[in-house]
């Protein structure tokens, strides 16, 4: 298996690599900018799901999670939302994997596994939903 190193890239793929680096960072920015509103003014954007039935969503909790994870707060964050915790590193691979995918051959269709591994995920964050609200 070949490594993936970026000096062996061709400009088309260093293209690429550019524009995911601008959208990861952009992304960053906006979730950095998210965590700080919310630690310092406790803002946050209300889930429609719960505002509308009173139930929690398979997602309630994801920010507060997330703010406990960035904290080193693995306590709480399982507290906030286990089913989201765990599934976490694989979702992060599936955006690895895709994100090499896209450099190396401009495709932003996953592969056959996984599409199966997400649809595992999301059946299994549904479960939880419904679940956690027995």
């Amino acid at each position: 298996m070949r490594s993936f190193s970026a000096a062996r890239l061709s400009p088309t793929q260093r293209k690429r690599l550019g524009r995911l680096a601008a959208v990861t960072a952009a992304l960053a920015v906006l979730g950095l900018s998210y965590a700080l509103l919310m630690r310092y003014t406790g803002l946050a954007v209300p889930c429609p799901f719960r505002e509308l039935t009173g139930l929690l969503c398979p997602g309630c909790g994801v920010s507060r999670m997330c703010l406990s994870l960035l904290s080193g707060d693995f306590a709480a964050a399982w507290r906030y939302n286990p089913a989201l915790l765990c599934i976490s590193p694989l979702f992060a691979a599936l955006i690895f994997d895709l994100a090499l995918r896209y450099v190396k051959e401009g495709s932003l269709r996953p592969h056959k596994w996984a599409n199966v591994l997400l649809w595992i995920m999301i059946i299994t964050l549904l479960a939880f939903g419904v679940l956690r609200n027995l």
